[in-house]
């Protein structure tokens, strides 16, 4: 199994490196911190990775996207799963102050996860199989006070995959989008936790078992479909009075 793992420092996209390490996976990782990928590459070399390869790239800068997709071609020959994990969350209020900042967020949360899912897309329908998975969040469901300048960026990416899925289906590339709910990760760390936060481990078994299974949209956990269900279904001139 070859497998291409992409911000692969974050809490989700490590605790599932380590999953797929357990099966003597091939494990080829992007992110922008080295020394984060040297320490993660040794973690799952003696977890039982097959290989553990890696490519510094700051996932923002898209015109970087397509040499970094190579590296991975090259050094994997053959990409079974591409998960996508990368990230931000932002101060949703410095970005309804300034432009530039809620573009920057728009930027890394939807527009690269777009160029390299356009990458990646392009080494899958060559080869003829494959599955691509992304960590969208159920944020994107529908556009919520707190945080609907992430949220506009997570719904970019899920409406984006739904027509992909479509798409890649004639070239037999499956197109998993994965939302997860509240997780308790070192983006989060300054937020008080409750009865609805999950851990990354439990977010990362659910993204193997959804990828093993050929799923298309995975609320994780489960319970995050019926409250989103029930979240999109109150009426607008109620919803808009309401800080959730």
């Amino acid at each position: 199994m070859k497998i291409l793992i992409i911000g692969a420092t974050s809490a989700i996209a490590k605790a599932t490196a380590r999953l797929y390490a357990a099966r003597h996976a091939q494990l080829f990782l992007i992110g922008r911190n080295e020394d984060l990928l040297i320490e993660l590459k040794e973690d799952l070399t003696i977890r039982g990775a097959q290989s553990v390869a890696s490519h510094v790239l700051d996932l923002s800068k898209q015109k970087d996207h397509r040499e970094a997709i190579e590296q991975a071609r090259i050094s994997l020959e053959e990409i079974d799963i591409a998960l996508l994990c990368h990230g931000s969350l932002p101060d949703q209020e410095a970005c309804e102050s300034d432009y530039k900042k809620a573009e920057r967020e728009i930027n890394v949360n939807g527009l690269s996860v777009i160029s390299l899912c356009t990458e990646i897309s392009k080494v899958l329908k060559a080869q003829q199989s494959g599955v691509l998975a992304v960590i969208t969040s159920v944020a994107g469901d529908r556009g919520r006070q707190p945080n609907f300048i992430y949220g506009a960026a997570k719904s970019m990416v899920s409406t984006y995959l739904q027509g992909l899925r479509g798409k890649l289906l004639a070239h037999k590339v499956h197109v998993v989008d994965i939302r997860p709910g509240l997780v308790d990760t070192p983006m989060t760390a300054k937020f008080d936790k409750g009865l609805l936060w999950s851990t990354p481990e439990l977010v990362a078994n659910k993204i193997v078992r959804s990828i093993d299974n050929r799923r298309h949209t995975v609320y994780v956990p489960g319970y995050w479909r019926i409250i989103m269900a029930t979240v999109c279904s109150i009426p607008e001139f109620i919803f808009k009075r309401l800080k959730i």
